[in-house]
């Protein structure tokens, strides 16, 4: 079981994505898919800032946000990004609120997290991450 951070999903849309991410999402059933809340707000903030706004998050919801179950942040993931971000300080290696978020979101779950931003989320104790942009 799988969620895709919003670079992998930022990718899906791109005329040119990569072949081996492809390869590796049609490995696996779309209900081992998942996202987290925070995702859907990135590429919204994304989408809006564009000049094709409408275009570029319709395409998401119509291509994207279909094919992933979107997984919410309650108060057992706060707890936990708050341990995660507290801890990362302390340690002088933060990382984006958002990335912790969604860190403590595949920890809640049992889910391991498909980006290609593996500097951030390695950084995280007790997640599994992995790139499947690359072969």
């Amino acid at each position: 079981m799988y969620l895709l951070d919003t670079n992998v999903l930022s990718l899906l849309i791109k005329a040119k994505t990569s072949e081996t991410l492809l390869a590796r999402l049609r490995e696996h059933p779309v209900e081992s898919l998942f996202t987290s809340c925070i995702c859907v707000m990135e590429l919204r903030h994304g989408a809006m800032r564009r000049q094709d706004t409408g275009s570029l998050w319709r395409r998401i919801e119509q291509e994207i946000l279909p094919s992933v179950q979107v997984l919410d942040v309650g108060m057992e993931e706060a707890l936990l990004a708050g341990d995660i971000l507290a801890a990362l300080r302390a340690r002088g290696q933060p990382i984006d609120v958002e990335d912790v978020l969604i860190g403590a979101t595949a920890i809640s779950h049992g889910l391991v997290v498909i980006t290609n931003n593996l500097a951030h989320f390695r950084r995280i104790p007790r997640l599994r991450s992995e790139d499947w942009t690359s072969s």
